[in-house]
């Protein structure tokens, strides 16, 4: 395939929706242009392919646009899972994270930015956030009580759906967390940072506007 016809992936480098979708693209071996994104500066060619403007984006073409991070996941998947990722598409599991536990996420880690929600008493809200939060971390830390991975012995598309923002949580009060009785769940997070694949998904780019080099995954 010609460079010119890659797909184009908008991404940010610490957004856990754009993390999960690098990494699906990375280990499928889909190629393509990566341009990072400066969120308070979005180029003009982001919103003409997505009006919204929402990292990731992944432009297939000029007419195919991908505007979920999930879908980019298994869109990469169905061309090609050389690690049966999508045996572990736990699609209930990746709702709930995505639903109930990013909500209480976004709450635990900015609070001020809920002021209709929180009142006066930013860390009762917080606090009251993060216990909820907490209940997922629970859930998951029981599942991996008997496995390395969520869903057996290999890691597949619900663990890398879920990780960043598992990620993302910890490290919002990382000696609180890792003073928690979540061992299985502290482990499978180290491993997952420690990993070659998280480690090739995370270089640090300028954020790119027109007329710059190009930059790509798997290329």
């Amino acid at each position: 395939m010609n460079q010119d016809d890659l797909p184009i992936l908008y991404s940010f480098r610490r957004c856990p929706y754009a993390m999960r979708a690098r990494m699906a693209l990375m280990v499928a071996g889909i190629a393509c242009e990566l341009r990072e994104v400066k969120l308070a500066n979005k180029p003009p060619q982001l919103f003409e392919i997505s009006p919204k403007a929402t990292v990731p984006v992944l432009a297939i073409n000029s007419s195919t646009a991908l505007e979920e991070s999930i879908e980019i996941m298994r869109w990469a998947l169905a061309q090609n899972d050389p690690e049966n990722w999508l045996s572990g598409d736990d699609a209930d599991l990746i709702a709930r994270n995505d639903g109930q536990f990013k909500q209480h996420l976004d709450r635990y880690k900015y609070p001020t930015r809920y002021p209709e929600e929180s009142g006066d008493d930013t860390d009762t809200f917080r606090y009251d956030h993060r216990g909820h939060g907490f209940k997922f971390l629970e859930a998951l830390n029981d599942r991996l009580q008997a496995q390395p991975f969520l869903n057996g012995e290999a890691r597949t598309l619900a663990d890398i759906a879920i990780f960043p923002f598992i990620r993302q949580f910890a490290n919002t009060d990382r000696d609180w967390f890792d003073e928690q009785s979540l061992v299985p769940l502290q482990e499978w997070l180290e491993a997952h940072l420690a990993s070659d694949l998280f480690a090739s998904i995370m270089p640090k780019y300028a954020p790119w506007v027109e007329g710059d080099p190009s930059v790509y995954l798997n290329r």
